[in-house]
């Protein structure tokens, strides 16, 4: 973080899954900006770390909750933490995510299983636990990452593309059923961003036509700063390199 801060989100609680790196990082230094505390989820323990020393350096305030989120008691352990440590849930930006990638033919059930109980199950289970705290705040948001894939199907992706579908339909559907109480549900589906897992999925892309993921950070931190009566359901984010409307 670079020391500025506002007050947008203060005294706000967010929860951000795949804190760690990439998009997830980008959200979270964005929110803590803006005054949320922090609730850093992720794998990785030495990487959320990393994140949290950014935070506290520019005067926010995080936790870090490593745990491997496909797993259900963990997503679970996530939630309650977050209302233990701040007493309130705000937001919950479901943006972890795994990719393996190749041919139909080659990809093993359990390539298949570990996908979907981290792209798909893992979001479904914490909103599940969320929308019982997140309904007590006169707004709250549910942010889920999807991808282009969620609309698309691309080569050597069938697995990735399933996970992402089933996301947006989660959020299609779970929108309407908390609609009545505030809570407003997001979905934010990015094409080509400059992570290691578009690296590894899409080679063949120009490293240098990528976006950014303070990119989508920002598309993120708009989405969670209305409170009027203006509501998008979905933000479709493309390449300018890539075809317009495609």
């Amino acid at each position: 973080m670079d020391g500025r801060t506002s007050s947008r989100l203060k005294g706000m609680c967010a929860i951000v899954t795949g804190a760690g790196r990439g998009i997830g990082r980008s959200i979270s230094l964005a929110l803590a900006r803006e005054g949320a505390h922090l609730i850093l989820a992720a794998r990785t323990e030495g990487e959320l770390d990393v994140v949290r020393q950014e935070i506290e350096d520019g005067g926010g305030r995080t936790v870090m909750f490593p745990a491997d989120l496909s797993r259900e008691p963990e997503a679970v352990a996530l939630v309650k933490f977050a209302i233990d440590y701040a007493g309130r849930l705000d937001i919950l930006v479901n943006n972890a995510g795994l990719g393996i990638f190749g041919p139909l033919v080659d990809c093993a059930t359990e390539d298949w299983d570990q996908i979907m109980a981290v792209n798909a199950r893992g979001p479904y289970v914490l909103c599940r636990e969320a929308i019982p705290h997140l309904r007590l705040r006169e707004i709250s948001y549910i942010v889920n990452v999807g991808s282009v894939v969620s609309e698309k199907g691309y080569q050597d992706q069938a697995a990735y593309s399933a996970s992402k579908h089933a996301l947006l339909g989660m959020s299609k559907a779970m929108a309407k059923e908390v609609q009545d109480e505030n809570i407003r549900v997001h979905a934010v589906c990015p094409g080509g961003v400059a992570t290691d897992l578009v690296a590894r999925a899409r080679p063949d892309l120009d490293a240098a036509l990528l976006m950014e993921p303070e990119e989508i950070a920002d598309i993120v931190l708009f989405l969670v700063t209305r409170r009027g009566n203006a509501v998008i359901d979905e933000i479709f984010v493309r390449r300018s390199a890539s075809t317009p409307w495609a």
